[in-house]
């Protein structure tokens, strides 16, 4: 087995995955973290999965940089893909980054996300009484893709019949940020972007003359800005309005999803939930931990520095695992096992320092009512055929999963 580890980690090659890899990366995160956990790979990028090494390195911004258009220039070109993912606000450094947080983050205060409570609990309740009329569902499209795409959907205003390509855009322009981008992917991407900005144009204009309240509504907020006089350029409002789509609606998709299919696939800790529907809270950290939606993060050197026992020269392509980093067994006792009682619970699966999600307590909020109430719905549910995963490494979670109701 030990050789066999050996073996995996020395032929890991992150623009060559196997299709087992895509089923099941955990066996090779494992075997990187104890045989080569600073990974240098065939394209010179260093690929990280150690827990204590992703923790410096997210807390590190001076050393370790988030602006990606160095790394971006020769993947995407001149094109509207680039323009975007150098603009989010994910993508960027301080003090530009810091500026960009700050009026997002406005928006996105503990009071505002309390207040999203009551609306977020009827949607759930409308998805699964459709199930119950309906008496089967397949997870992904009938539940877990529904919620975030109306959250997010609300949180910017959105009118409900012009809600139905947001979905499609956010899925298409996630799926360009892969390690390997077909021409194909990368032309539909472009598009994607494209279509996101004409429409968002629009509904732009169409606040700016008729303001909604900024207390709910983050587009009116952005557009608007701070008391002090701070605002968002015309690029930067359209772009991370995008930004919000796509990092709470795949994400969120993927948290609910796994988290679900985690508990089918571990029946004792299904029946524990349904027993003690308090633990919601802890179960979701777990599930966050256990099957990460976001797996992958990117940084860059900007000076050189030592990692883990190995130098890095400055303009090293640094890839952070958080899938490696959430099952670490410095971290984690007994990592492989999925406990929805584990505490104290320090994943990744938000990131930390500087960039931790912004929205992530909006996330936590949308998972706990939508496994919460979907349990207490459907007791018995159970997968009914076999699930698809996305196909994809950076963003971890399913296509469809066949569900009975019971």
């Amino acid at each position: 087995m030990n050789a066999n580890a050996k073996e995996l980690a020395a032929s890991f090659d992150l623009q060559k995955l196997t299709a087992e890899f895509y089923d099941n990366p955990y066996p090779t995160y494992r075997a990187l973290r104890e045989n080569e956990p600073v990974k240098r790979l065939r394209s010179g990028t260093v690929f990280l999965t150690r827990y204590d090494d992703l923790v410096t390195t997210y807390k590190n911004t001076k050393s370790f940089s988030s602006d990606k258009k160095r790394e971006f220039a020769p993947k995407y070109g001149d094109t509207p893909l680039y323009e975007h993912h150098t603009t989010s606000l994910v993508f960027n450094d301080p003090p530009s980054h810091t500026r960009v947080r700050r009026l997002i983050m406005g928006a996105l205060s503990p009071r505002a996300i309390a207040g999203m409570e009551g609306d977020l609990i009827r949607l759930v309740d409308g998805l699964l009484d459709a199930i119950a009329a309906k008496g089967q569902c397949e997870l992904i499209e009938d539940f877990a893709a529904s919620i975030p795409i109306e959250v997010i959907g609300n949180l910017l205003d959105v009118p409900h019949d012009e809600r139905g390509p947001l979905r499609d855009w956010s899925l298409t322009i996630l799926g360009a940020l892969e390690p390997v981008v077909s021409p194909d992917a990368a032309a539909r991407g472009n598009k994607a972007v494209q279509d996101f900005l004409a429409y968002l144009e629009t509904l732009v204009e169409r606040r700016r003359a008729k303001p909604g309240n900024s207390e709910r509504d983050v587009l009116t907020r952005l557009i608007q800005g701070e008391e002090n006089g701070e605002r968002l350029t015309e690029k930067e409002l359209l772009h991370n309005c995008i930004f919000l789509l796509n990092a709470g609606h795949e994400t969120t998709t993927n948290l609910i999803g796994n988290g679900l299919v985690a508990l089918d696939q571990h029946p004792d800790q299904k029946q524990r939930l349904i027993d003690n529907p308090d633990m919601i809270k802890t179960a979701v950290e777990e599930m966050l931990r256990y099957e990460s939606s976001n797996q992958l993060g990117n940084r860059m050197t900007t000076e050189r520095v030592e990692l883990g026992g190995v130098v890095l020269e400055a303009g090293t392509s640094v890839t952070l695992c958080i899938g490696a980093a959430n099952r670490d067994p410095a971290q984690f006792p007994d990592p492989e096992s999925f406990d929805i009682a584990r505490a104290p619970n320090r994943h990744l699966a938000f990131a930390t320092g500087a960039h931790q999600c912004a929205g992530m307590a909006l996330a936590r909020l949308e998972g706990a009512i939508a496994i919460s109430r979907f349990l207490a719905r459907f007791p018995n549910y159970a997968v009914s055929g076999k699930p698809v995963r996305g196909g994809r490494v950076r963003f971890r979670g399913f296509l469809s999963v066949p569900c009975a109701i019971g």
